[in-house]
C-alpha cells in the first residue's frame, strides 16, 4: 500500500491530494501529489541525517495533515516506528507512554508545542495537555516555527542522498489505547498488519481515482490517494463541515457517530457510501444518514488492534430483529470466535501483532461479549460494562439497541451503587434536538416493557458525556451523571 502511494505520489505531481474547506464549504487545495513527495523526501532526508533508521521509534505530535502524512511515509520508508501522542490523554498519562515507547526523537508541530508551553492555559480549555516535550526526547519542529519552538526538522535534500525503502518486516506504529498512567499499554502494528489493515479498507471502500474522499484518519488518507483519489479533511465545526459535504459532493464520507449526529443537526445532506466507526452506530443513527441523501450508511466495527475487523449496511442493522448490536459479518481475512465467557476473539492478518512489552499473540480480546449469528457478530455488551442489580448480571449492550427508538440521539444503561455491593440500573437517554420529550418517553415504554427483568429502576433524558478522540460515550461519565440526578430527586 506504501509503495502503491509512493508510486502514485509521483506519477500525477499536479493533482489536488489533500484538501480543505472555507467557512462557506469550498474547496481548497492544501497540497498536491507532488507537494506530499516532496514533503515526505524533506522528511525522509531530515530523518535519515539524524541517523533514524530500523529500530528507531519516532514520538508524532502533529495535527492531521499532509504533514503528518509526510512524517508518517518517512518513517515507514527509514523502517524506524511512529509512536502517536494524543494531547487529550493528559500529561502524566503521556509521560508514562512515552517512557515506554523511548523515542529517539520527537516530532511536532509549532501547535502541539505551544500546547506544551506558553499556550497551556487556553489548551487545557479544550481539553489538551502535553507536558513538556524535551522531557520525553529531542524534539524537532516540523512546518513553520513559533516563538520558543525547538529546531526545525528540514534539512536540504540534496545535501543528503535518500536511502533505499526498507523493504522488510517490522514494527511500523504504536498506538497507546488503555491502561493507568503507572502501567501503560499500547498497541504494536509491524509494517504488515498496518498494510493488511489498509488493504481491507481499500477493498470495503473501493475508491475511485480523481473523485473525492472526505475523512481525516490515516486509514482513510493512504488506501484514498493511493488510488488516485484526493481526500477532503473534515471541517472541524458542524455547520462548515455540513456546507463542505453539500459543495464537495464525496464519493465516500468517514465520519464518527457525533460527528454525522452533528451534520444532521445541522440540516446536512450526504452522498455516495458514508461509514461510521470508533463508537456505536445505531441503525436509527444509519437510517438517518440514508433519508439525509445517502446511497449506502455503514457501520464499521474497528478496534486499535484491528482495523476494521466487520462492517454492516444500514438495511441489514434495521432487519435485525434479535437481541444484541449486530455489527456485520468479518471482513476478509478476519477470524471470529468467543471464548468459554462469552468474549469475543478476533484474528486475522491485519491485527496487532503485540502489545508493547508483552510477547506477540494471534488472538485479539477485544473486551466485547458477543455471539455469532450464522457468521455475523452480533455484541452483547462490554465484560466490564456488567451491571449487578440483585444478584441478576445484567449485561447492557444487549438492551440498548432497542432504546434506540426515533428521536433517540445515543442511549447508554448504567449501574449507581445502591449499597451492599448492589446497584441501581439507569438508562440515560439523549434525545435528538427536535424531540419531543413527552412523545419519546411515550416510545420508550415498549422497548423498556420488552426488557422484562432487566428493565431499569429510573429512566433519564440527558445529554451524555462524551470522550477521547473519537468522542465515544463515556459510561463512567454517564453512571456519576446518573448518580447526580438520583441523588437530586431523592433530596427534593
Amino acid at each position: 500500500m506504501f509503495e502503491a502511494l509512493a508510486h502514485t505520489l509521483r506519477r500525477h505531481p499536479d493533482r489536488p491530494a489533500v484538501l480543505g474547506t472555507t467557512r462557506t464549504g469550498a474547496v481548497r487545495v492544501r497540497a498536491t501529489f507532488g507537494d506530499l513527495a516532496h514533503l515526505a523526501d524533506r522528511c525522509t532526508a531530515a530523518l535519515h541525517a539524524r541517523g533514524t533508521g530500523r529500530g528507531s521509534t519516532v514520538g508524532v505530535a502533529i495535527r492531521p495533515g499532509p504533514r503528518a502524512l509526510a512524517v508518517m511515509l518517512a518513517v515507514h520508508r527509514l523502517g524506524a516506528r511512529a509512536a502517536v501522542l494524543d494531547p487529550g490523554a493528559g500529561p502524566d498519562v503521556l509521560r508514562a507512554r512515552l517512557a515506554l515507547a523511548r523515542p529517539d526523537i520527537v516530532l511536532a508541530d509549532a501547535t502541539a508545542q505551544a500546547v506544551a508551553g506558553w499556550a497551556r492555559p487556553l489548551a487545557r480549555r479544550a481539553r489538551l495537555a502535553l507536558p513538556d516535550l524535551a522531557e520525553l526526547g529531542p524534539v524537532a519542529t516540523v512546518g513553520p516555527r513559533l516563538p520558543g519552538c525547538a529546531p526545525a526538522l528540514d534539512v536540504d535534500v540534496r545535501a543528503v542522498p535518500l536511502p533505499p525503502p526498507v523493504d522488510e518486516d517490522g514494527d511500523a506504529v504504536i498506538v497507546f489505547t488503555s491502561g493507568t498512567t503507572s502501567l501503560p499499554r499500547a498497541v504494536v502494528h509491524t509494517r504488515s498488519s498496518l498494510a493488511a489493515g489498509m488493504t481491507t479498507v481499500a477493498d470495503l471502500v473501493r475508491p475511485e481515482a480523481g473523485r473525492p474522499v472526505l475523512g481525516g484518519t490515516f486509514f482513510v488518507l493512504v488506501p484514498s490517494l493511493a488510488s488516485g483519489a484526493p481526500v477532503a479533511l473534515p471541517a472541524r465545526s458542524p455547520r462548515v463541515l455540513a456546507r463542505q459535504l453539500r459543495r464537495l459532493a464525496p464519493q465516500a464520507t468517514y465520519l464518527t457517530p457525533p460527528q454525522i449526529r452533528q451534520v444532521l443537526a445541522e440540516g446536512g445532506r450526504f452522498s455516495g457510501r458514508v461509514w461510521t466507526g470508533s463508537a456505536p452506530a445505531s441503525a436509527d443513527l444509519l437510517t438517518r444518514v440514508k433519508d439525509a441523501g445517502a446511497d449506502e450508511a455503514w457501520g464499521v466495527y474497528a478496534l486499535t488492534e484491528l482495523f476494521p475487523a466487520a462492517a454492516v449496511e444500514q438495511a441489514d442493522k434495521a432487519a435485525f430483529t434479535g437481541e444484541g448490536d449486530l455489527v456485520g459479518t468479518p471482513l476478509p481475512g478476519v477470524e471470529a470466535k468467543t471464548d468459554g465467557s462469552g468474549e469475543l476473539l478476533l484474528s486475522g492478518p491485519g491485527a496487532r501483532d503485540r502489545y508493547l512489552g508483552e510477547d506477540p499473540d494471534m488472538w485479539v480480546a477485544t473486551g466485547d461479549r458477543a455471539r455469532l449469528d450464522a457468521g455475523r457478530i452480533v455484541l452483547e455488551g462490554r465484560h466490564k460494562d456488567m451491571v449487578l442489580r440483585q444478584a441478576e448480571n445484567i449485561y447492557p449492550g444487549l438492551y440498548e439497541p432497542g432504546l434506540h427508538v426515533p428521536g433517540v440521539e445515543l442511549a447508554l444503561l448504567v449501574g449507581v451503587p445502591a449499597g451492599d455491593g448492589d446497584e441501581r440500573l439507569v438508562a440515560v437517554v439523549q434525545p435528538t434536538p427536535e424531540a419531543d420529550r413527552a412523545a419519546l418517553r411515550a416510545a420508550l415504554d415498549g422497548p423498556l416493557e420488552r426488557m422484562g427483568t432487566a428493565r431499569p429502576n429510573a429512566v433519564l433524558l440527558a445529554d451524555i458525556p462524551l470522550s477521547g478522540r473519537s468522542r465515544k460515550p463515556d459510561r463512567a461519565a454517564t453512571a456519576r451523571l446518573a448518580a447526580r440526578c438520583l441523588a437530586g430527586r431523592s433530596r427534593g
